[in-house]
């Protein structure tokens, strides 16, 4: 053990511990922002002190007590200034935020889908403006065939996809590919409620491609959204529940209107009415059958008939009128008093229709038709009945009794 001309006992540990002084030092002076540079800081000390300290060990070693007691009490000077050190950390900091940015680019494929998967339409239009490797993923088919399927399945059918492929056909031509036009289809599009709040996003960045191919669904989805694209669908209870269309239902074309949440639909000229507004989700459907409005319906459910069974009914005005569908039943002939034990009505080739929501008086009550040979049946004064179609689906004659009228028809 060594000593100081003082009598200080003098150590290795002991002239570690004094090296260590200059840092103790530091740390007073440091603020609270001035430690987040210590992470930086540290890293050039620890080569300093590592070189320093050798260095020392070998001149302790080489030198007398009296260079130690008169020499090494002097704190060695620190040659980094504040600035250098600010410099040092600022680099620290920006080598770790690169390491930390990730890329939403950067996730695995099936995260990506996972997440585009999430997003609502508008979700979907507004990523699709950020960059062009995005927009490939967010306008895919079969993103948007899953929303097209959840808003709109119930309303439109085959029917209004090919008109849909007529409308896009008759603005391009035998050309589906991009149109490179002032204003691209996306853009023009998304001026309509619900996506103009998108607008401003997709006009700032003007480098992202805007045009979509019109043939997608995405197009499709946003003709429809927009209320630029009218399609076919039936409408329940024409005229808003008239008198004269209770329990029917007619074709028209529809067009959405987003801010009300529902339609306006035009009918065919012939009749009272041409047009209605404000119509909602649930007075509509997709046509059961590809049966145009004036084609007479051919009835493949003839032979299946028997009382009780629910029906649906083609019946129109006269020769000019399209053909509506009108819900009824099968009822029991004239000598049979409905007991199912001795009913024979099945094997008989006249078949029973009844329309229970009018009176028993009334002419529209009943009518017969042919089981082996049926046509249009029926005169100008009561309408001609054409094409049947049996009901065996519980849900749609459950929607049918949703618009049931609160009393019997007169007429």
């Amino acid at each position: 053990m060594s000593s100081s001309k003082l009598g200080i006992p003098f150590t290795p540990m002991l002239y570690f511990f004094i090296s260590c002084v200059p840092l103790i030092l530091l740390s007073e002076f440091f603020t609270h922002k001035a430690l987040q540079l210590c992470e930086g800081v540290l890293k050039l000390l620890s080569i300093w002190f590592c070189g320093k300290f050798s260095r020392f060990l070998l001149s302790w070693f080489g030198k007398s007590r009296t260079i130690f007691s008169s020499n090494f009490l002097q704190v060695p000077k620190i040659n980094l200034s504040l600035q250098k050190m600010t410099f040092c950390s600022r680099l620290v900091e920006n080598v770790e935020e690169k390491e930390l940015m990730i890329s939403l680019l950067d996730l695995p494929e099936l995260t990506l889908e996972c997440i585009f998967e999430r997003l609502s339409p508008a979700g979907l239009c507004s990523m699709a403006g950020v960059c062009s490797s995005l927009r490939e993923r967010c306008i895919s088919d079969r993103l948007w065939e899953s929303h097209l399927k959840q808003k709109w399945g119930k309303v439109i059918g085959d029917r209004a996809y090919r008109e849909w492929q007529c409308h896009v056909a008759s603005r391009n031509g035998s050309n589906l590919a991009y149109r490179k036009t002032k204003k691209g289809l996306f853009e023009s599009l998304l001026s309509a409620q619900p996506f103009s709040w998108i607008r401003p996003k997709i006009e700032k960045n003007s480098k992202v491609r805007t045009n979509l191919p019109v043939d997608s669904v995405m197009a499709w989805y946003l003709s429809l959204e927009s209320g630029k694209f009218w399609f076919p669908a039936q409408v329940y209870n024409r005229e808003n529940g008239h008198i004269g269309f209770m329990l029917s239902c007619y074709d028209a074309q529809l067009s959405y209107d987003s801010r009300t949440d529902t339609f306006q639909a035009r009918y065919s000229p012939h009749g009272r009415r041409t047009a209605e507004e404000n119509i909602g989700w649930d007075r509509l459907r997709a046509p059961p059958i590809d049966t145009p409005p004036f084609m007479l319906h051919a009835s493949d459910c003839l032979h299946d008939l028997k009382p009780g069974d629910h029906i649906e009914i083609q019946w129109r005005r006269n020769k000019e009128c399209p053909y509506g569908w009108w819900y009824g039943l099968v009822g029991h002939l004239e000598p049979c008093d409905g007991n199912e034990n001795h009913c024979r009505c099945y094997y008989s080739d006249t078949i029973v229709l009844e329309f229970n929501q009018y009176n028993p008086g009334s002419r529209w009550r009943r009518t017969t038709i042919n089981r082996k040979d049926h046509r249009e049946e029926g005169n100008e004064a009561n309408g001609f009945y054409g094409g049947i179609r049996k009901l065996y689906n519980d849900e749609e004659v459950v929607r049918w009794r949703r618009f049931w009228p609160n009393q019997a028809l007169e007429q």
